[in-house]
């Protein structure tokens, strides 16, 4: 498949970057950028910034694995992960946006969005799930969104996870075989493995309509996972520019000396979980 316009190969399909990441360098490059994220966590809560990172792509392209590394440091009372299931009978008469609005930052929180607003463009567009007329609509209506919410101080960040059907189809098929990810196979999910090419134009037609300067895409390339994470933190640390404000570390001083009349009840009185290790 070639890029519109261009003659070339699009980036699904020829990736600059498939080469597999050394594992210790990746861990080393990690933990490093975890205590980055951790800096950047502290300045947005001090200075009271708000930040939306929005994360879309294929199924399978590695979304939720780059979350988790972004998440999993951090503190969760002000970075939160949003993931909505589908739209109840009553939020799907509100206006379209307005669900996702309820789960805005406020003041020092980062939230990430596991698929978002971009659902319409997307899934809903190519399984029918719209009308032509609130499609139109939403592609009218969202860049007038986003730039709302820059204009109201939010940071706003999004990041296409891009990867090759023949990678996206190795991913599926190593889910099968896998009994703790096979929930990640949805029949909707399914589906979409048969409409790559509908998935690709829909897409095609977001960014058109989407990508603004307020609020460009982002494209990650995630044919390889190490990589993409690496990548999309890196680049995620420039978005919002921070100082080192982290706090000094607490001295802690001896412990108090347990009272003398205190007597510990007798173990047989709990109920203790097994150990069950060999």
């Amino acid at each position: 498949m070639t890029a519109p316009g261009t003659g070339s190969p699009s980036v699904e399909e020829a990736p600059r970057t498939t080469g597999k990441v050394d594992k210790k360098a990746y861990e080393k490059e990690m933990a490093r950028l975890q205590v980055e994220l951790v800096k950047q966590q502290e300045f947005v809560r001090a200075r009271g910034l708000r930040v939306v990172v929005v994360f879309e792509g294929r199924d399978a392209a590695g979304k939720g694995g780059a979350i988790q590394r972004i998440t999993e440091s951090l503190n969760p009372r002000a970075a939160r992960v949003v993931a909505l299931p589908a739209p109840s009978e009553r939020e799907k008469g509100q206006w379209y946006f307005q669900r996702y609005v309820a789960h805005l930052p406020t003041s020092g929180e980062m939230v990430l969005l596991d698929r978002s607003w971009y659902n319409r463009a997307g899934v809903e567009r190519v399984m029918g799930f719209c009308t032509d007329e609130e499609y139109a609509e939403f592609l009218r209506s969202c860049p007038e969104f986003e730039r709302m919410l820059v204009r109201s101080g939010i940071t706003l960040v999004k990041y296409w996870f891009s990867v090759s059907d023949t990678e996206q189809e190795k991913r599926f098929q190593a889910r099968l075989q896998d009994p703790t990810k096979r929930w990640k196979l949805s029949p909707m999910d399914l589906e979409a493995r048969n409409r790559w090419v509908d998935f690709s134009r829909a897409k095609d037609a977001m960014f058109a309509a989407t990508d603004i300067p307020e609020a460009p895409w982002w494209v990650v390339e995630a044919d390889s996972k190490k990589r993409a994470r690496i990548n999309v933190i890196s680049h995620l640390l420039g978005q919002v520019p921070y100082e080192d404000l982290t706090p000094e570390a607490p001295e802690l001083p001896p412990r108090p000396p347990v009272e003398d009349d205190y007597v510990r009840p007798p173990k047989e009185s709990q109920h203790v979980v097994p150990d069950v290790v060999p």
